[in-house]
């Protein structure tokens, strides 16, 4: 059943479904980082826990350790299983930039997705900077007209960076655009725990916090204490 993300969802990230029993408690769903995991096919086979499973297998050139290989394939197999409400494909392999053929089998994964009920969260990286507004707009816009939820991260130099991404976070959930925001690095982290209450669908969050899998990323219950603390109001 897909994960709907009609209000913000905390996603606890992790490439070890064991940690599953210690996230129950704290988050909505596990981010399964299949690009960080040992045995990621046997992982997910295995799997018994009660939340349900965002899958990411991120390419290398999106800061993951994939290889562009089989890597769709991958996620092709994994939202078979039950357990598994949404997938992760990036806006660069749907939208073309990765070539024709990379592009028809995003596409396709994203098709099927929503077909069998997974949800599919569309993502843009940006590790250098935070592009200006109207950029941060258009990619958005972009990212969530692939699939459910368009996502975007990126590095925050300075507060004005963290205030611009905050801007079309809200500008763009008023105008009924789901979206998943955040901004990178010591001068975006509380873009984290901010963003939702300008309407950003998803946060991430290590169960360890010493396995975190993006800069500036609160520990799982950090993240849970400070958004339920700054949305209940």
């Amino acid at each position: 059943m897909a994960i709907d993300f009609e209000t913000f969802t905390l996603a606890a990230s992790t490439a070890e479904l064991g940690e599953e029993p210690a996230a129950r408690a704290v988050a909505d769903c596990v981010e399964f980082r299949m690009d960080l995991a040992e045995r990621p096919a046997e992982a997910l086979s295995g799997y018994d826990g009660e939340l349900p499973l965002l899958v990411t297998n991120r390419a290398g050139w999106e800061g993951g350790a994939a290889g562009d290989e089989g890597r769709l394939g991958v996620l092709g197999d994994a939202i078979e299983r039950d357990a598994v409400g949404a997938v992760d494909v990036e806006l660069a392999a749907l939208d073309g930039s990765r070539g024709e053929a990379v592009a028809a089998a995003a596409r396709g994964l994203a098709e099927e997705s929503l077909e069998r009920d997974v949800s599919v969260v569309v993502s843009h990286h940006d590790f250098e900077e935070t592009p200006p507004r109207a950029e941060l707009k258009r990619s958005l816009r972009r990212a969530a007209a692939h699939g459910t939820v368009g996502k975007l991260a990126v590095t925050a130099e300075d507060g004005a960076d963290a205030l611009d991404v905050l801007a079309v976070t809200h500008e763009l959930s008023e105008a009924g655009v789901a979206v998943a925001t955040m901004a990178m690095g010591e001068a975006g982290s509380h873009t984290r725990a901010v963003a939702p209450v300008y309407g950003s669908k998803i946060g991430y969050a290590p169960v360890d916090p010493a396995a975190a899998t993006a800069p500036g990323q609160y520990d799982l219950r950090t993240l849970r204490r400070l958004t339920d603390a700054l949305t209940s109001r």
